[in-house]
């Protein structure tokens, strides 16, 4: 058994690299945003034309994103979404929504002190992990059975 895994979520720390060198082996195929911020946020405008607005180019950016976004999520059978320690990532708390609505399995990832901000995320949530370490062996106890150690 395979699995396809979105890495959804804060995109200034290396916590996605961490998770895909410590799958390396696993049977998991992983797929994320655009996580160039400046390309991210620019698409819509670059693509299909300037906006005077900053409202309609944030607006143009977020549909072409939600394209690859809404794709990745419907064909994975795990979302992990981070929230970071630094930005508010309301992004990231819509990805887990989706996903949860879509009945996908959701591991989030984040610090203790976003425990209570995020409880009605986490309690979507099969799983709440600490570190990068702990998603990838959720993975490797799902496809093997191993437990850590």
């Amino acid at each position: 058994m395979g699995l396809n895994v979105y890495l959804s979520g804060e995109i200034h720390t290396d916590w996605r690299e961490q998770i895909i060198e410590g799958a390396q082996g696993l049977d998991v195929t992983f797929s994320a945003p655009v996580t160039d911020h400046a390309a991210s946020d620019d698409c819509g405008v670059s693509i299909l034309g300037s906006e005077e607005s900053k409202f309609w180019h944030d607006r143009k950016g977020a549909q072409v994103n939600a394209i690859r976004t809404r794709k990745a999520i419907a064909d994975a059978d795990v979302v992990v979404v981070r929230f970071g320690e630094k930005y508010k990532q309301w992004n990231a708390a819509f990805d887990a929504g989706y996903a949860a609505a879509l009945g996908k399995s959701l591991i989030i990832l984040q610090q203790p002190e976003h425990d209570h901000a995020l409880k009605e995320v986490d309690a979507a949530a099969l799983a709440v992990a600490r570190a990068p370490g702990e998603v990838v062996s959720i993975l490797r106890y799902v496809l093997t059975g191993a437990l850590p150690g």
